[in-house]
C-alpha cells in the first residue's frame, strides 16, 4: 500500500497519516454499509480519480478486511486477510456508537491506517498528522487554498483571484481577501527562503567538489 505522496517538503522524520488508507469506521457508519452478512468495497480518491480499494467483509462482532500488500524486499504484491474486531459504547442521547478495536494494542479508535501490512491504529503505525510536520508556510498555503475554494476562486495562489460570490456579504468577502493576501505573502516568502537555502547548498556542494580536487 503506498502513499499518496506529500508535499515540497516537511519536518520530522515520521510517515503521515496522508502517506496511508484510513479505513473510518463513522462513515462506514454513515454508509450504512456496516451489516452484518454484507460485502463490500471500499474505495479511497485523490481528486475525484480512485487511488486504491479494499474489499471488507461483514460479519456481527468484526469485519474481514482483503486487500494487496507490496513488500518492500521482494517488490512483489502479497494478498492479506485481516480481521478487525468492533466495540461500542453508549451514546449521552441513546443508541450506540462502533469503535475499531485496533489490532495490535486493543484500544478502541475511529479510525484504522493501512500503513505497511497490517491496519492499525495511529499510534501503533507510529504516523504524525500532516499538519504536525506543517512548516509555517505550508500551514499559509494551506489556508490561502482553503479560502480560495470558499470563495469559488480557481485553485492555486498562482491563479489570479476571482470575484465576489453571489450572496456573500462584501464586509465578509473583503475581510477574506486581506487574510488569503496575508497567507499568500506568508508562503511566497517561505517559498523564497528554502529556493535561497537550496542554492546555497548546490553553491556549497560545488565547492566541496571544486577543492577535493
Amino acid at each position: 500500500m503506498g502513499g499518496i505522496g506529500s508535499g515540497r517538503r516537511h519536518q520530522g522524520g515520521k510517515d503521515t497519516t496522508e502517506d496511508s488508507r484510513p479505513l473510518d469506521i463513522r462513515k462506514l457508519q454513515r454508509a450504512g454499509v456496516l451489516t452484518p452478512g454484507r460485502s463490500f468495497w471500499w474505495q479511497w480518491t485523490v481528486n475525484d480519480r480512485p487511488v486504491a480499494d479494499i474489499r471488507v467483509r461483514v460479519e456481527v462482532q468484526r469485519v474481514v478486511l482483503f486487500y494487496r500488500y507490496r513488500c518492500g524486499a521482494d517488490d512483489n504484491w502479497h494478498d492479506v486477510e485481516q480481521p478487525v474486531v468492533f466495540d461500542q459504547t453508549a451514546c449521552t442521547y441513546g443508541g450506540a456508537r462502533r469503535w475499531w478495536v485496533c489490532p495490535s494494542c486493543s484500544q478502541r479508535v475511529a479510525i484504522l491506517y493501512g500503513h505497511g501490512k497490517l491496519y492499525a491504529c495511529r499510534h501503533c503505525r507510529q504516523l504524525a498528522y500532516a499538519s504536525q510536520r506543517e512548516t509555517a508556510d505550508d500551514r499559509a498555503l494551506r489556508q490561502a487554498d482553503k479560502i480560495r475554494r470558499r470563495l469559488g476562486w480557481p485553485a492555486g495562489i498562482a491563479n489570479p483571484k476571482g470575484d465576489k460570490p453571489k450572496g456573500m456579504h462584501w464586509r465578509t468577502f473583503e475581510r477574506l481577501t486581506v487574510t488569503h493576501d496575508a497567507c499568500v505573502a506568508v508562503s511566497l516568502a517561505g517559498l523564497a527562503n528554502w529556493l535561497e537555502s537550496m542554492k546555497r547548498r548546490r553553491v556549497g556542494f560545488g565547492d566541496d567538489l571544486h577543492g577535493g580536487r
